[in-house]
């Protein structure tokens, strides 16, 4: 990325946005404008609506300052909602904790299809297990969603079981949910009616070529599936028929092109697929099963 943008205390924060926005644009940034106008709000202490009553209120110190400061964590690589501290997902706005994976768009795939798979069972007291939880984004999704639900959110990263007991409570939804440290399903013996799953599916050879933003802020133990991206649905899957009561339902999010090789691990112990959820980019993203 060129070099970041500095900016002046007497700079109107019209004039700060449009400078934001175009060295964004030309580091390559894809959302530049939504991205420029979060780290100026953030950094001014402006809401929205003060932005566009008073474009041409000056910076101010601090506010350039931190804006400088913001631009320049940008050029380094250092993802927006990381800068941030939050990322929003589904219709929520949760905490984006270091040393834990930054939710994206792409995992809202699994909250759809688990939701359209359960759309007659929205009203009942249904129980859910997101293994490798991460920041919770699933689990606390899918918490606002079905309103008499609980769940618990497993991970062995404890830093990731506090963000996910965090965002439960940001959500409002941590009264009937909980974060447990474990690795994947040692440690619980109940049954669910509904267990998702967002876990590692990169190939290990993979991990260097990803974007920076990820490759440098994302922990590897969150991204890195083996030597086919494949290993952890392979540890996972076996567990399934165990957790999930009768009728219960599976979703686990795929990475590009390992859909089909994942509902034939679910129906090699005995699940039956009951549907494969496209992201917005058309890419075969969440694999569902029935037992």
């Amino acid at each position: 990325m060129s070099a970041a943008p500095a900016f002046a205390p007497d700079e109107t924060v019209f004039a700060a946005l449009m400078r934001l926005k175009a060295a964004l644009r030309t580091q390559g940034v894809e959302e530049a404008e939504a991205e420029a106008r979060a780290l100026l709000l953030a950094a001014t202490g402006l809401s929205r609506a003060d932005f566009v009553l008073e474009p041409e209120r000056r910076l101010g110190t601090g506010a350039a300052a931190r804006l400088e400061d913001f631009a320049k964590r940008r050029a380094a690589r250092e993802p927006a909602s990381r800068i941030l501290g939050a990322r929003g997902f589904w219709t929520l706005e949760l905490k984006v904790a270091p040393g834990v994976l930054d939710p994206r768009a792409d995992t809202e795939t699994v909250v759809a299809l688990a939701l359209r798979l359960l759309k007659d069972r929205r009203a009942e007291p249904l129980s859910i297990l997101d293994l490798g939880s991460g920041s919770g984004a699933i689990l606390c999704a899918l918490l606002s969603e079905l309103p008499a639900a609980r769940g618990v959110g497993v991970d062995i990263s404890p830093v990731a079981c506090q963000a996910t007991r965090a965002n439960l409570a940001r959500s409002g939804v941590g009264d009937r949910g909980a974060a447990l440290c474990g690795s994947w399903a040692e440690a619980i013996f109940a049954s669910f009616d509904l267990v998702v799953s967002n876990p590692p599916y990169i190939r290990s050879s993979d991990i260097a070529a990803l974007a920076p933003e990820v490759a440098l802020h994302d922990p590897r133990t969150a991204l890195d599936g083996g030597r086919d991206g494949l290993l952890c649905y392979r540890r996972m899957i076996p567990d399934l028929p165990r957790l999930l009561r009768r009728g219960g339902v599976a979703v686990l999010e795929a990475g590009v092109g390992q859909a089909p090789e994942i509902a034939e691990v679910m129906r090699g112990v005995g699940l039956t697929v009951a549907g494969v959820e496209p992201d917005l980019g058309g890419r075969e993203r969440a694999v569902a099963a029935v037992w």
